[in-house]
């Protein structure tokens, strides 16, 4: 049997409650990173592999085990290439230079604005360079998004380089139906709309969600980031997106208020209820994906190259953000909105994207397997929980799981805390020698610094590790 171990905040299977779901940041920031990583799980899974997930954890001490216990490390990426992923990707690369196994990396892009520019990507060219370098050591390709993600990398000197898009698409194999079932949207229409906070403060996207509540009495908003869902659940305002109070998952916005707005901590769960709708629009590319999963018809507003080019490489419904009046009807967009190139050539790229994964070693449930059925049968025999609801209400039941969450985290806390006691009382008497013993220099400091910290930051390791 082989074993591959999939970059993902968790696997498919796990149900995790809310709390506990925001509590360890399963999305990894950002819900869409499980709608390509349950995509990859199921595709990989077949009668000969086991998939597990490494929980998002990259450490490079972990090397060793993961040689031993696995056949192969893959890797499903989105924007991966931009300055605030840099210290993450070069935590990647160091790992990936201590395995001994293959190393395959799905759907990577590089992050740009809508003219494909790569002046801010120079700084970090050497961290790029280093991670595709130690990719291709291991794999036949890389796998990216798009035109713009290839041009990039093959302008370095890469040549194994394949477009694959993005696995999500590929969810359920060579099938792809997108139908609008209305002639045209009405007052009636059941529309989702989504957006990233600087779309919604800076390109426009604010107005146009305002204009939308107006016409559209059932229109919901669908937020991704993790300061979405614990606004939403917590009603924490401490993240530095609060202060977008024109995001519909701000507590002083008309939507929240009106219980319109929703964040998933599970994709079955989103696509789910995305079935339940007429249309879905707005920035967020895995925010339609999801729909268009569902079969939902979908237009991506395209904010920056890796939107623009999974669009263009998909056949996806678009408009650039910044030609996007503040005045947009939604039924503008759906009325225009044609999907033949989409659904057309999808058997295709589905067809580019599993030889990729041969060629790579790697089989899929739609050729060497069961098409995923059992994969749907087992996430059917789950109960995942529902989308996150704005908390608008204050009845005993919404309140006594919150408060009971709370409850187990301050006993576990105050559990940390005493362990973390007893590590200050032995390295503090340890610190107070080493100053003792050597003049009263800066290196004084520097080595008491080593003496209290290697003990606590082993300490605080064990106990991440343990959970």
């Amino acid at each position: 049997m082989k074993r591959i171990l999939l970059r993902s905040g968790k696997s498919p299977y796990d149900v995790v409650p809310v709390e506990e779901a925001l509590h360890r940041d399963v999305i990894a920031t950002n819900a869409g990173n499980l709608i390509f990583s349950d995509a990859s799980h199921k595709i990989l899974e077949t009668p000969r592999t086991e998939v597990f997930s490494n929980g998002g954890r990259v450490s490079v001490a972990a090397a060793g085990r993961i040689n031993e216990e696995y056949d192969a490390f893959v890797v499903p990426l989105a924007n991966a290439f931009r300055p605030s992923f840099e210290e993450a990707l070069e935590r990647l690369t160091r790992l990936i230079g201590k395995l001994t196994i293959p190393v395959v990396v799905l759907g990577v892009g590089a992050q740009s604005n809508l003219k494909y520019e790569t002046a801010r990507l120079k700084a970090m060219e050497p961290t790029v360079r280093a991670f595709v370098s130690a990719v291709l050591d291991r794999s036949a390709s890389i796998g990216v998004r798009g035109e713009f993600t290839e041009r990039y990398l093959k302008e370095m000197g890469f040549r194994d380089v394949e477009v694959i898009g993005c696995p999500s698409l590929f969810m359920h194999g060579k099938d792809l139906t997108v139908e609008k079932r209305l002639p045209r949207l009405t007052a009636d229409s059941r529309i989702s709309v989504n957006g990233s906070h600087s779309a919604v403060r800076s390109q426009g996207l604010g107005k146009v969600i305002r204009r939308a509540h107006e016409r559209y009495p059932n229109l919901r908003f669908v937020g991704q980031n993790l300061s979405d869902a614990r606004q939403l659940h917590w009603r924490d305002l401490s993240s530095p997106n609060a202060r977008v109070t024109a995001m519909p998952t701000h507590p002083d916005h008309p939507m929240y208020r009106e219980g319109k707005v929703r964040v998933y901590v599970d994709p079955i769960t989103w696509i789910d209820d995305l079935r339940g709708f007429d249309y879905s629009f707005g920035s967020r590319i895995h925010g339609n994906i999801a729909a268009l999963i569902a079969g939902t018809p979908a237009t991506v507003l395209c904010s920056d190259s890796r939107t623009l080019e999974l669009c263009r490489y998909f056949g996806i419904p678009h408009r650039t953000i910044d030609k996007v009046p503040a005045d947009l009807d939604p039924a503008e967009l759906y009325e225009e909105a044609d999907f033949s190139e989409l659904t057309g050539g999808h058997q295709e790229r589905f067809e580019r994207f599993t030889s990729f994964l041969t060629a790579n070693g790697l089989d899929n449930t739609f050729t060497h397997g069961d098409g995923g059925a059992a994969f749907e049968e087992r996430m059917r025999s789950l109960s995942f929980p529902a989308g996150i609801r704005p908390w608008i209400d204050a009845d005993i039941a919404s309140l006594s799981d919150r408060f009971g969450w709370l409850q187990s985290r301050i006993t576990e806390l105050s559990a940390d805390n005493a362990q973390l006691k007893r590590e200050l009382a032995r390295t503090g008497a340890r610190a107070e020698s080493a100053a003792k013993a050597s003049a009263a220099t800066p290196s004084v400091y520097r080595r008491a610094r080593r003496v209290v910290g290697r003990p606590l930051r082993r300490a605080l390791q064990t106990k991440q590790q343990s959970k």
